[in-house]
């Protein structure tokens, strides 16, 4: 079993803790990265092969490279903690459990791209992490490991937690952005992208909780020890969430040439009632399902894109034979009905149509053209929106007829689902 790096202590009562942290080799990577270059730091991080945690996967040593050098404007770091998408809760874990490794990691990501201002921007419902955050952030500013002068080096670096309203399309980059300057979370066109333009027309780097986290562990262990972590261009310690019809869900860390099966039946347990997997969410709810012939596929961001789906924010949820896809597709796009900003016209329209078709299906009143039409709703959002929401929004519908249509067709001719789920919830739950 892989021996975890980035939860190492998070089962420790005191763990999240200053002292503790401090005591177990805390912010020392930080004081190495404080005697280094920030070319140095980039390159490093480069060689390491971070890829980001946030869902896209992008390199983050290459993302770093972007920010001007010669630009005069002051540069920001935001780190996306606005963690809400069905499934995913990794970030949760580090946020309430480890806030320190945040910390350092952010210390020195703003060293490399020469930032003195770091905004971590958390989820709207996260109201009990934000007071434990802020009184340990604290705690950090007065021992001298944030703020100004760190550590005597004449280095600054202020970090400032903002809380947003519960909006998930906050959790895109550039609505992320608009939400911090207090306007309405909404996607900006790009170009030009953040790294040039960002906050209040600045150079900025966004980037999410974990992998801000992988920072410290990269300078402390070095680029070579955690490229060697797991398959090639896919490197490194990876937090996999787990739920669904498991016997064990959670957050698990693993390398990324853990497959499916292994985190499915070694880790979490296996099938409660030991049933068969019908399907399998790879990477949150935005990705495409997967079948259970699937399951030896690795789970790093190649082997998933391999495998017709993506990794995203790797949160994994599994569904036994009992599961109703229609209704599958019925939950998720509720939940991206509720979600949709509403700036773009096919996201914002569209979903409240694949809801209302679906709606009717489950009602027991489709039609025989109801599955062309989903098809033909989905061809009018997928890659006709300025964010990747309208994209996500669809992966369920399409997914779910190309694997179970006959599931739908079943439903539309008799009227009642050929799948019982007495598991399910009777009606959506959190619209409000």
């Amino acid at each position: 079993m892989f021996e975890p790096v980035l939860t190492k202590y998070v089962n420790e009562p005191n763990g999240y803790t200053l002292e503790f942290y401090v005591e177990h080799g805390g912010y020392r990577a930080m004081k190495t990265a404080l005697g280094m270059t920030p070319d140095a730091i980039v390159d490093s991080v480069k060689k390491s092969g971070l890829r980001g945690r946030g869902g896209a996967g992008f390199p983050t040593g290459l993302k770093w490279s972007f920010v001007p050098k010669d630009n005069p404007k002051p540069k920001y770091l935001c780190v996306n903690a606005d963690e809400s998408e069905p499934g995913t809760f990794k970030d949760h874990v580090l946020l309430e459990r480890n806030p320190h490794l945040l910390f350092e990691g952010c210390v020195i990501a703003c060293r490399a791209i020469g930032a003195r201002t770091c905004y971590i921007y958390i989820r709207g419902e996260f109201y009990h992490l934000q007071k434990q955050m802020e009184a340990e952030l604290a705690k950090a500013r007065a021992a001298g490991y944030v703020g100004k002068n760190i550590l005597g080096t004449g280095e600054d670096c202020d970090i400032w937690i903002h809380r947003g309203a519960g909006a998930y399309e906050a959790g895109e980059e550039t609505a992320l952005i608009e939400s911090l300057e207090g306007k309405r979370a909404q996607p900006r066109l790009k170009p030009p992208f953040p790294a040039v333009v960002g906050l209040y027309g600045c150079p900025t780097v966004v980037n999410n909780v974990e992998t801000i986290c992988n920072v410290p562990i990269i300078i402390e262990k070095g680029a070579e020890w955690y490229a060697a972590i797991g398959p090639e261009k896919n490197t490194g310690p990876k937090l996999f969430c787990i739920s669904g019809h498991v016997k064990r869900p959670g957050v698990y860390e693993g390398p990324m040439d853990t497959t499916l099966r292994q985190l499915i039946y070694d880790y979490a347990g296996g099938i409660r009632g030991d049933r068969q997997i019908k399907a399998v969410i790879p990477g949150g709810s935005s990705t495409p399902v997967l079948l259970p012939d699937k399951l030896d596929t690795h789970l790093s961001f190649d082997g998933m894109a391999a495998a017709g789906s993506m990794l995203g924010s790797a949160a994994v949820i599994v569904m036994d034979e009992t599961t109703s896809m229609v209704w599958v597709a019925k939950n998720l796009i509720h939940f991206y009905k509720h979600e949709s900003c509403g700036k773009c016209t096919p996201c914002r329209e569209g979903v409240d149509w694949l809801y209302k078709i679906l709606d009717k299906i489950e009602r027991g009143d489709g039609e025989p053209r109801d599955v062309e039409l989903l098809l033909s709703v989905c061809d009018s959002i997928g890659g006709k929106t300025l964010c990747p929401f309208g994209d996500a929004e669809i992966a369920p519908v399409l997914s779910t007829i190309q694997h179970f249509r006959a599931e739908y067709e079943t439903y539309i001719t008799t009227g009642t689902s050929p799948v019982q789920s007495d598991f399910r919830a009777a009606e959506p739950v959190g619209a409000h």
